[in-house]
């Protein structure tokens, strides 16, 4: 199984967004792209799909941006990468006829699993991981 460049950069973009909840101000997507080296068009085009899903929202203006729409405990990892690609993880195995209905099966069971998995990771989590770190030091 493999991710997508895309879901990466819309987690990345997520995150990004997150650490700034707190403060209220909207980021501009040039700064967002430069901080991870996204190419600055592509991170608009994902911008606007996370919008879609009211996952981000824009502010207008000079000092406009983009925002989390929702607190970071309320957007999971499953939410970005549903708003950027539909399912977590799909196979076209799912829906094939000729597939053996026990492999369909695992195919099932592997999709349920990645997606509870990615449903229940959320940036709250992910912005205390990274505290935790933060806290940790080396003898």
């Amino acid at each position: 199984m493999k991710l997508s460049v895309k879901s990466d950069y819309a987690a990345r973009a997520v995150l990004l967004l997150a650490r700034h909840y707190q403060g209220g101000e909207a980021r501009k997507a040039e700064d967002l792209a430069k901080e991870h080296g996204i190419p600055p068009n592509y991170l608009v085009q994902i911008l606007i799909e996370l919008k879609a899903q009211q996952i981000v929202k824009s502010v207008r203006g000079k000092e406009g941006g983009y925002l989390l729409a929702r607190p970071p405990a309320e957007i999971s990892l499953g939410d970005v990468i549903r708003a950027v690609h539909g399912q977590v993880f799909d196979t076209p195995a799912l829906t094939d006829p000729q597939c053996p209905p026990e492999l369909r099966e695992a195919w099932k069971r592997l999709q349920v699993a990645v997606d509870d998995t990615a449903s229940a990771l959320t940036f709250q989590q992910l912005l205390e991981q990274s505290l935790e770190k933060g806290k940790m030091y080396y003898i």
